[in-house]
């Protein structure tokens, strides 16, 4: 298990390879999942991302327990940048294993959502205009719902 928070990029393909190359005891699956930031209604020229050190880490914590829970895994990687960021820069990865696809896959897809939603995270877009802080969508909070 592997939480991480920090102000850098990350090497996706980097992260994939060693997270598939520490798994062990028959993992037939490995699933992983990158976000990127998006530039939705165009003119975005940064995405901010503030949080609080510590409680940002422990409730990602908390949230892969929850999906160790829930599903049989092998192994869970969580990983999520903070400061300043640009459209098409890798903002999260989510990465699990696990002995059949399917528990890989909901697992990742419940901490995605989770991410999306419910993390101690706060987004503030920075545009021509201005800058404003993102507020929740029903999309992402519907999204919890099937968990």
């Amino acid at each position: 298990m592997a939480v991480r928070v920090q102000p850098g990029p990350f090497d996706m393909g980097e992260e994939a390879n060693a997270f598939a190359a520490a798994q062990t005891g028959g993992m037939g699956a490995i699933v992983t999942f990158t976000g990127v930031v998006r530039d939705v209604a165009g003119g975005l020229e940064a995405m901010e991302i503030e949080h609080y050190p510590g409680m940002t880490e422990r409730a990602l914590e908390r949230i892969e327990a929850q999906a160790r829970e829930r599903w049989a895994l092998g192994d869970v990687l969580i990983l999520h940048r903070h400061g300043r960021m640009r459209p098409d820069e890798m903002i999260m990865m989510v990465a699990t294993s696990a002995r059949h696809r399917g528990d890989a896959f909901e697992a990742a897809e419940f901490l995605m959502d989770y991410l999306k939603s419910r993390a101690p995270f706060w987004k503030k877009e920075h545009t021509a205009q201005g800058a404003g802080w993102v507020a929740a969508r029903d999309e992402d909070e519907d999204a919890l719902s099937r968990w």
